[in-house]
C-alpha cells in the first residue's frame, strides 16, 4: 500500500461528507472500479476464542465485565474446537478466518495456544486475522512467526469523542498497538463504529487517522452500533441509514486500496440499504450467524442477496494442495492428545 504524499486533512473529509448523496455515491464507486472488481467481495468468518470478562469498560461492549448483559464467560478454547470452526467457515465460503479475545492482552500463558490455532487455520489454507487487545513488541513478532496475517485493532472513534466511550485505554494506546504490528510484519484490520453517539465531524476524524497512518489498514471495518440492553449505549439513537453508507464511501475515497468491510450491524440492515453499502465501496464483510457474541445475518440470507446482486465471492487462495491440507490435518489430529491440544479452558 502506497501512502498519500499530502496526508488527509479534516476539512478535506468533512467535504466529502458534505457532498450531495449520489455525487458521493459516484465518485466513490469511480475509486472503488480503479482498484477492485465492483463484482467481488471478501469474506471473513469471526469465532470469539476467549469470550466475556474483559476488564476494559468500552460503552457499546456487551463483553465487559462492567455491564450487566446477560453475558456468560467463558474462558479460551481448545483448540481442537477452533480449527473445527474453521473448516466450517472454509466450507461455507470465507477465505479468512478471524479469531478474537475478550480481554485487555494476552497473558503469557495463552500464547503457546495461540500461535497453534494460527498454524492450523493456516493449515486449512485460510487467511488468518485475531484481535487480542494490546500486544507487546514479542507477542506480536511471535504471532508473526506463527504465521498471523492480520491483526485488527479499531480506532472505534476520533480522538476527540473517543474519551466519551473508553477510559481504559487510550487513543495512543491504540495507535502504539497498530505501530507494534506493523513493525512485526503484519498487515491491519482497523476502523470504527458509526451510532456511538458521535458528530459527523467525529467520523471524517476518525477516518482521517485510519488514512493518514504510516501506511493505510488493509482492511477496513465499518461497525454500526448494535445496542446491547445493560450497555451504557443501550438507548443510543439508531443511525440513519445513508449516513452509514456516507461513512462507508468517504472511507472508500480516502483509503482506495482498502478492504472496507461492511462489520457489526448488518441484522439491522435490509437488502437495499447493504446493497447501497456495496455501490458505496464496501466489498468485505463477515459470514454467518453470529459476530462474537452479536447477531449476524445466516448465510443463506447473504447467498440470496449475492444471487440478487450478482455479486461472487472472492476464491480462497492458499499455497497447500488439497492433499497437502489432509495430510496436515491428519498430522494435527494425531497430536490431540500432546500438550498443546490440552483443554485450555481449564
Amino acid at each position: 500500500m502506497v501512502k498519500m504524499e499530502k496526508p488527509w486533512t479534516l476539512s478535506q473529509a468533512q467535504a466529502l461528507f458534505d457532498l450531495p448523496f449520489f455525487e458521493l455515491l459516484f465518485q466513490a464507486q469511480q475509486v472503488h472500479r480503479l482498484h477492485f472488481d465492483p463484482q467481488q467481495i471478501q469474506i471473513s468468518t469471526l469465532l470469539s476464542i476467549k469470550t466475556g470478562a474483559c476488564p476494559e469498560d468500552c460503552k457499546y461492549c456487551p463483553q465487559s465485565a462492567r455491564y450487566k448483559t446477560g453475558l456468560k464467560a467463558e474462558r479460551l478454547l481448545e483448540v481442537e474446537r477452533v480449527i473445527e470452526s474453521a473448516k466450517q467457515a472454509k466450507k461455507a465460503g470465507s477465505t479468512r478466518f478471524c479469531m478474537g479475545a475478550a480481554w485487555r492482552n494476552p497473558h503469557e500463558h495463552d500464547m503457546p495456544y495461540l500461535e497453534t490455532m494460527v498454524k492450523e487455520v493456516k493449515a486449512l489454507g485460510l487467511e488468518t486475522c485475531m484481535t487480542l487487545g494490546k500486544l507487546t513488541d514479542q507477542q506480536a513478532r511471535r504471532l508473526a512467526d506463527a504465521g498471523l496475517d492480520y491483526y485488527n485493532h479499531n480506532l472505534d472513534t476520533s480522538p476527540e469523542f473517543y474519551g466519551s466511550i473508553i477510559t481504559t485505554r487510550t487513543y495512543q494506546d491504540r495507535l502504539d498497538t497498530i505501530d507494534t504490528v506493523r513493525q512485526a510484519g503484519m498487515k491491519v484490520c482497523s476502523g470504527g463504529i458509526v451510532g456511538l453517539g458521535e458528530k459527523v465531524t467525529d467520523r471524517a476524524a476518525l477516518l482521517v487517522q485510519l488514512a493518514n497512518l504510516s501506511q493505510v489498514p488493509e482492511s477496513v471495518p465499518i461497525n454500526m452500533l448494535i445496542k446491547i440492553k445493560g450497555t451504557p449505549l443501550e438507548d443510543n439513537e439508531d443511525v440513519d441509514a445513508f449516513d452509514f453508507i456516507r461513512t462507508i464511501a468517504v472511507a472508500r475515497i480516502m483509503m482506495p486500496t482498502s478492504f472496507v468491510r461492511l462489520s457489526a450491524g448488518r441484522e439491522q440492515m435490509n437488502e437495499q440499504m447493504q446493497a447501497l453499502c456495496f455501490m458505496a465501496g464496501a466489498n468485505s464483510l463477515f459470514y454467518g450467524c453470529k459476530l462474537l457474541t452479536a447477531a449476524n445475518p445466516n448465510q443463506d440470507k447473504d447467498q440470496q442477496l449475492f444471487r440478487k446482486l450478482n455479486i461472487n465471492p472472492q476464491a480462497t487462495e492458499t499455497a497447500l494442495t488439497h492433499q497437502q491440507q489432509i495430510a496436515r490435518l491428519e498430522e494435527v489430529m494425531q497430536q490431540m492428545d500432546t500438550a498443546q491440544f490440552y483443554n485450555a479452558a481449564l
